[in-house]
């Protein structure tokens, strides 16, 4: 047999990798631009990340507060969006300015150019682009943060993470549930499942802080400035170093629920298949949901861009290998980097740098 052909390459000057909010919101600054580019995404759809969150899920930021640049969301602009309206949004987004997307197209490796300036991503599905820059604009939640010791649960006790939840109805038997963690997702899961009346075990810090989240609260933020503040300037090193707070409104309608017990934080399995807080122990449990966090996996970045644990190394996005950035994460300049209604600001900041590097 003689040796296969290798399938041409695909050429752009710019590459960005992800379709989410972080993606789309770069594709407009390059299209603004006038720039060549593409976007690969491992989904079907732009946005498609948004698709798997659990049903009830809500923004934390009412819609005026949260759009991408150049496209304002549609409808009551004081609402707080749905998991639903936030992709539809999205795909919108998306189809509105005609970005050239490339779907199902999972990047599984991204090299330097052999031989010649530039970078090869090659996929899944078989294609390998060539381009001058590249915009890594995958997000920080790729590998759930589960601990070690979950494994002493018995098999019999489903676990999922948070990204598996959907809602109340997927969870297997009708006995005990505890919901690990200190976020909002926690809090939101925990309260849907709850409100079911199944009995709910929630391993929540209680010390952690809750703000309230209404209209008054992001008007001042927005007029401040207060999410916008780097986290390479004192202000923003100090915010940086603070517990991330959780919405009071949903910690105190979890706290009414009578079928929600919370347990407090400091867990650990039980070999009776419950777990053990430093308040109080469940039941048997039918299942836990980890909502623990995340944690990135950029395995397949072969480049001098990353720490030892695997974080990427950069400042404020521009890495040191010459036209690779990243957008999206978690305080990639400030709290506002990972969220809808902060991305485009960092956005036109690296698209501008990356265009002016030669």
């Amino acid at each position: 047999m003689p040796p296969a052909t290798p399938a041409p390459l695909i050429h752009t000057d710019t590459l960005v990798i992800g379709a989410g909010q972080a993606g789309l919101a770069a594709a407009y600054y390059l299209q603004q631009h006038g720039v060549d580019f593409r976007v690969l995404d491992a989904a079907p759809t732009a946005g498609h990340a948004w698709d798997t969150r659990y049903d009830s899920l809500r923004l934390f930021s009412p819609a005026w507060a949260s759009g991408l640049p150049g496209r304002p969301w549609p409808g009551n602009r004081l609402r707080y969006p749905t998991r639903a309206e936030t992709s539809a949004y999205l795909r919108d987004y998306a189809a509105h300015f005609r970005f050239p997307i490339d779907t199902n197209q999972r990047v599984t490796q991204l090299m330097a150019a052999p031989g010649r300036p530039g970078y090869h991503a090659h996929t899944a599905a078989g294609r390998t682009y060539a381009a001058r820059r590249v915009i890594v604009a995958t997000g920080p939640y790729a590998t759930p943060k589960i601990p070690a010791w979950a494994a002493q649960l018995p098999a019999a006790v489903a676990q999922l993470p948070s990204r598996d939840y959907r809602r109340p109805g997927q969870l297997p038997g009708t006995g005990p549930v505890a919901v690990v963690g200190s976020g909002n997702s926690a809090l939101q899961i925990a309260a849907d499942i709850a409100a079911t009346g199944r009995p709910v075990f929630v391993a929540f810090d209680e010390k952690t802080p809750a703000m309230p989240n209404n209209q008054l609260m992001w008007a001042a933020m927005a007029l401040t400035g207060t999410m916008r503040f780097s986290r390479h300037t004192a202000l923003g090193r100090w915010m940086m170093a603070q517990t991330e707070p959780v919405v009071s409104g949903d910690l105190a309608r979890l706290r009414r629920l009578p079928a929600a017990t919370f347990i407090g934080r400091g867990v650990a399995a039980l070999a009776t298949g419950a777990i053990q807080g430093q308040r109080a122990a469940s039941p048997p449990l039918d299942a836990v949901v980890w909502a623990t966090g995340y944690r990135p996996d950029y395995g397949w970045i072969e480049l001098p861009i990353l720490e030892p644990d695997g974080q990427p190394r950069h400042h404020r996005g521009i890495t040191a290998a010459p036209g690779v950035a990243f957008l999206g994460l978690g305080w990639l300049d400030s709290r506002n980097s990972a969220l809808l209604n902060g991305i485009g600001a960092d956005a036109r900041r690296v698209v501008r740098a990356l265009l002016q590097m030669p």
